[in-house]
């Protein structure tokens, strides 16, 4: 049976397609189509992200200094006080009789000194005069007796009488003169009375002291945090009865792991959000870098500040996520990490770049890097195409797909790349 020659030439077409389709497949086999991108310059910023807790500058813990019973709590928990507001009340009634007792009896030791510094003063001149008096008295009685004994007309015992009343005499001046002495400046009654009214006045100002302890005042503007204590509850010195978070600039404390100790200093600027509020980034500035790292949990603390003053929605132990600068190019050839093939730990790398259809090994400085990007320093022009594709090895004929990318976004490619981005936030954790 022979063929038609429509036959035969429908066959020798179908043949040359099938050779067709086998060399262009062959083609392919040999020159698989790879991803790359283009590089080109752009502006690079490496930041550091974390979680960290919203702190005021500083706590306080208001407690009692004396045993006693709660007479009344004026504050509620997230009240703002003033400085020298009261807080707290105890019952205080025995401590007023206290004080009441102490200022009258500072009152009595006051009168019995004035009145040593008065009438007692005088009373003692007087007495003395009169008993210097009644010597020059006694002693002139002595003369005229001795005088009459000498002449017959007195007895010898007068004579001792009068000697007597003599010595009495000047005992009584003795005296006299002992009282005037203990009632100056530097004498002892008065030394004494102004001793006693010291300890009166110690003791009524220790009542007033007890008393004033009565009352827990405010030691600052202030917003009450946390309230512990109810009326009617006994308290103890020692126990914290309310928590205060002093009024002041509102700081962002952070646990930061050491690792990342080298990018971080004074001064970058960061940018803080609240996860309820994510609309509302706040700015910041890194305010102070901890001296010692946490040996227990490998970080260290890293405290900012806000640029602006807090708003009304952040609050106390409040989680926030920031985003710290910490370095920047504003043009850089930009390398994407997923095309390096080795990176060792001096800055130098290697990448395959596209060379007329061919892959390419090329050494490679880099400079700054980021989670998924580095600057190119030396080894690359702008408008290298390098390669992204792992299937790609050094010598393979290629063909090079473009993909979009730029520093900062998802590369529009199925290239795999390292997740550098969750590996930090693993790292570095709540």
């Amino acid at each position: 049976m022979t063929l038609s020659s429509a036959q035969r030439r429908w066959g020798w077409g179908a043949a040359g397609a099938l050779l067709v389709i086998a060399l262009w497949a062959g083609w392919l086999w040999r020159h698989p189509r790879v991803e790359g991108v283009e590089l080109q310059s752009a502006p690079l910023v490496r930041s550091l992200q974390f979680s960290a807790r919203v702190a005021t500058l500083s706590r306080v813990e208001i407690g009692s200094t004396i045993t006693g019973r709660v007479g009344e709590v004026l504050v509620e928990e997230g009240a703002r006080v003033r400085r020298g507001d009261v807080l707290l009340r105890l019952e205080s009634d025995e401590l007023a009789a206290a004080l009441t007792q102490a200022v009258a009896a500072e009152r009595q030791a006051a009168a019995r000194l004035s009145g040593l510094r008065s009438t007692g003063r005088a009373a003692a001149q007087a007495a003395l005069a009169q008993t210097d008096a009644t010597v020059r008295a006694a002693r002139a009685e002595l003369i005229r007796t001795e005088q009459l004994v000498a002449q017959g007309f007195l007895s010898a015992s007068r004579l001792d009488e009068v000697r007597r009343s003599l010595e009495v005499a000047q005992a009584q001046q003795a005296s006299a003169r002992a009282q005037v002495r203990a009632n100056e400046e530097a004498g002892t009654d008065l030394v004494q009375a102004q001793a006693q009214l010291a300890v009166a006045q110690a003791t009524s100002q220790a009542a007033q002291a007890r008393l004033a302890q009565a009352t827990l005042l405010a030691p600052a503007d202030a917003q009450v945090l946390q309230r512990e204590v109810e009326p009617g509850q006994i308290v103890q010195p020692g126990k914290a009865l309310l928590r205060l978070a002093l009024a002041g600039p509102t700081q962002i404390s952070a646990q930061v792991d050491e690792r990342f100790l080298d990018q971080l200093q004074a001064g970058q600027i960061a940018r803080v959000v609240a996860d309820a509020f994510s609309g509302q980034p706040l700015a910041a500035r890194v305010l102070s870098i901890a001296p010692s790292v946490d040996a227990q949990r490998g970080a260290i603390e890293v405290k900012l500040s806000l640029d602006a003053p807090a708003p009304a929605f952040l609050r106390e132990d409040m989680t926030v996520s920031v985003e710290v600068e910490t370095a920047r190019r504003e043009r850089a050839l930009v390398l994407p990490l997923a095309a390096l093939r080795t990176a060792p730990p001096d800055g130098t790398a290697t990448v395959l770049v596209d060379e007329a259809g061919h892959a390419r090994r090329r050494a490679v400085k880099l400079g700054l890097r980021t989670l998924d990007a580095a600057e190119v320093v030396e080894g690359l022009a702008e408008g290298d195409v390098v390669l992204v594709d792992d299937h790609a090895q050094a010598g393979d004929r290629v063909r090079v797909r473009l993909v979009p990318w730029q520093p900062g976004q998802r590369m529009a490619s199925g290239a795999a790349s390292p997740d550098a981005g969750a590996a930090l936030t693993n790292a570095m954790g709540r």
